[in-house]
């Protein structure tokens, strides 16, 4: 059934609070104007959003004293109600189709020199509970929009994990420690690329580090990281 006979019968709804909107993925207003959209002025390594402009190449604290080991992490909106709410209609909703909806407003965030995209990957188990890997869904709609290769199975997490909410920093780290590994199949992929990480949504970053650890160890050039949705506490000064 074409698009336009489909929004007929079912009308779009809007993906954060269910309105009908005016076209597949798009936001009401009222859910626009609570998304809070990040851009510089931000960390030159980290890209956490600074509260004022400090100057070109810039960086926080937490860089200065540990520079990180990615060229960046990026993200379309700050976690909060709505954000949080998308990701979990895609994540556990039945909703593949917000991954498109993600896909739009990232895209702007995307290095200009990224030559692959490659999902943060959920173990088999995982995967066949689910149905599907969130992470990899966004990743393919950002290749499609942006004509960039895509990897999906360059990255594997080969060994299962507890869900990490509700544990310290520490503890995130030490769960993720050699859960991840490159796929014989991908080495070619990675090696002397500039990657982009893609995930759903950026917390403490724990796993996304993990994943940009291995990636490096098997020499790929640079590796951004870019999610739907980062955690923030504040904007620093």
């Amino acid at each position: 059934m074409p698009g336009h006979l489909l929004d007929l019968v079912l009308p779009p709804r809007c993906p954060g609070c269910g309105a009908t909107v005016a076209g597949q993925g798009r936001f009401c207003a009222s859910c626009w104007l609570r998304l809070r959209f990040l851009a510089p002025p931000w960390c030159a390594g980290c890209n956490l959003p600074f509260a004022f402009d400090r100057g070109e190449g810039a960086r926080c604290a937490t860089c200065l004293a540990d520079p990180p080991g990615h060229a960046g992490v990026r993200a379309a909106v700050a976690y909060g109600e709505i954000a949080r709410t998308v990701a979990l209609r895609l994540k556990y909703g039945g909703r593949p189709f917000y991954a498109a909806t993600m896909a739009a407003l990232m895209q702007r965030h995307l290095p200009i020199d990224a030559t692959c995209l490659v999902p943060v990957p959920l173990h088999r188990r995982r995967i066949w509970s689910r149905g599907y890997n969130q992470a990899a869904m966004i990743a393919s709609e950002l290749a499609r929009r942006a004509q960039v290769p895509v990897a999906l199975h360059a990255l594997e997490r080969h060994r299962a994990t507890p869900p990490l909410r509700d544990r310290s920093a520490r503890e995130r780290r030490a769960t993720v420690a050699g859960a991840f590994r490159v796929a014989p199949g991908g080495r070619t992929m990675v090696r002397g690329a500039s990657l982009v990480l893609v995930d759903d949504v950026y917390t403490s970053g724990a796993t996304a580090e993990a994943c940009v650890k291995v990636l490096r160890a098997a020499g790929a050039a640079s590796v951004t990281i870019l999610a739907w949705a980062r955690v923030i506490e504040d904007a620093t000064d």
